[in-house]
């Protein structure tokens, strides 16, 4: 076992086995890090635009993240990271916050809602086309509370666009910007 901790909170249909997440959990592997992937089971469908099932959708995968969460003794561990992708950035801000937990946080695409909870020492990327999320909204939020965050012309929700030339160096770009983020200090 390490001493050091990396949790993934995936998305609804974006697990941990996507780009985003797969390479960020290679990157924390590198450098030691014991990695625990949170699996959601039996969320809403069709929630895009429907703020009430989008609520749903979070506390799911909040209570979701909590019960998986509930075995580990985090104070076991020198280093936290909690690595996110959409609604599970939601999870993880929240379950930082609530459970006191001192983890470096990295914010794929967060939405709205992951704003509604005090976090620090976090970095955060979106696309400038995500109809996922209010993008002018997140970035206001997101400077509001000194949080650095990436934005990309005329990538959607996953950080794509249609040049795969392109996704292949954002891709490379966050995480780099990911490690620099963790590895600092």
């Amino acid at each position: 076992m390490s001493v050091k901790l990396a949790v993934l909170f995936p998305g609804i249909g974006y697990h941990k086995d996507k780009p985003l997440l797969y390479y960020a959990s290679k990157l924390l592997l590198t450098r030691g890090y014991d990695i625990m992937s949170i699996e959601y089971q039996d969320m809403p469908q069709k929630i895009k635009g429907d703020a009430k099932m989008m609520k749903k959708a979070a506390e799911l995968a909040y209570e979701q993240s909590k019960k998986q969460l509930a075995p580990v003794d985090f104070s076991q561990y020198e280093e936290v990271v909690f690595v996110g992708k959409s609604i599970g950035t939601v999870a993880l801000s929240k379950y930082a916050s609530d459970q006191g937990i001192d983890a470096k946080q990295v914010w794929y695409t967060p939405v709205e809602a992951t704003f509604l909870t005090d976090s620090n020492n976090v970095i955060a990327f979106i696309g400038d086309d995500d109809p996922w999320s209010d993008v002018d909204k997140v970035k206001k939020m997101a400077k509001e509370r000194g949080i650095d965050i990436y934005s990309y012309p005329g990538c959607n929700h996953s950080l794509e666009c249609d040049d795969v030339d392109r996704n292949l160096g954002i891709l490379r770009e966050v995480m780099q910007k990911t490690g620099s983020f963790l590895w600092q200090n």
